[in-house]
């Protein structure tokens, strides 16, 4: 599959200097590979919707509830809307953020393989994809966004306070960070988290993988100005099983 989405990728300047993240994106990749993550052009563009018998249908099922969720809560508010998603892979959720009415999206990755499918799947005049880290230095433009989305992506910054502040310095007045679909964690679970995911990558051949992985506290979160818009825990939401994970939004 690797080498099938290599030979697919088009002649796109790059958006930045390779550096030592390339590492990462080669182990990164190899990972996704190795987990049955890497789709074809015609999987990505129907995602979230995939096939019954697919390994991660009820996976997408979840993800597919949780984007729905949010994309509703936005065009609700019926205004434009300079969005960008930070760790957007295949660019299928910028995309369906991309139909709200008035919106204008960015997707950002620094993984090169994802970001080109993302570029030849996903062709809308109000949606772009930029391949690198992100950072408050990430856009040279001085543009502000007034929304950034972190989908099951947060998990792969190191410290939590440095990416809500790195995002806080991007939004525009009264702009808004939304998380999802990432798990947090109270402070009893993060031994027992971090096992499980050295054993999981272990198992995959990449124990090396695991470091680059980071359990989140749910307190942490709480320093900020936030509102839980879905909470999992709640008896309500458990005996619904619409997700899993909690979905956050927070405020400068």
């Amino acid at each position: 599959m690797i080498e099938h989405l290599k030979s697919a990728v088009t002649d796109i300047t790059p958006k930045y200097n390779p550096t030592a993240d390339e590492a990462f994106e080669e182990m990164y990749v190899a990972v996704r590979d190795k987990e049955g993550r890497l789709y074809s052009d015609k999987q990505v563009a129907a995602l979230p919707h995939i096939d019954a018998g697919h390994r991660y249908y009820k996976e997408w099922k979840l993800r597919k509830h949780s984007a729905e969720q949010l994309i509703d809560s936005l065009k609700k508010e019926r205004k434009s809307l300079n969005i960008l998603e930070v760790g957007c892979g295949n660019g299928w959720f910028s995309a369906k953020l991309a139909r709200i009415p008035n919106a204008k999206v960015t997707g950002i990755d620094p993984n090169r393989i994802e970001i080109d499918q993302a570029i030849r799947v996903f062709k809308k005049p109000n949606l772009k994809f930029i391949h690198g880290s992100f950072s408050a230095n990430s856009f040279n433009d001085g543009g502000k966004f007034d929304v950034i989305v972190f989908a099951a992506s947060i998990q792969y910054f190191p410290v939590l306070k440095d990416v809500v502040k790195n995002a806080f310095d991007l939004l525009s007045a009264n702009g808004r960070m939304h998380v999802l679909d990432t798990h947090f964690y109270h402070a009893g679970e993060l031994k027992i988290a971090t096992e499980r995911s050295l054993e999981y990558f272990t198992s995959l051949g990449y124990p090396q993988m695991a470091p680059y992985y980071f359990h989140h506290l749910l307190k942490d979160v709480m320093h900020f100005k936030h509102k839980i818009m879905f909470d999992p825990t709640t008896l309500l939401n458990r005996l619904k099983r619409q997700g899993i994970f909690y979905w956050i939004k927070l405020k400068p």
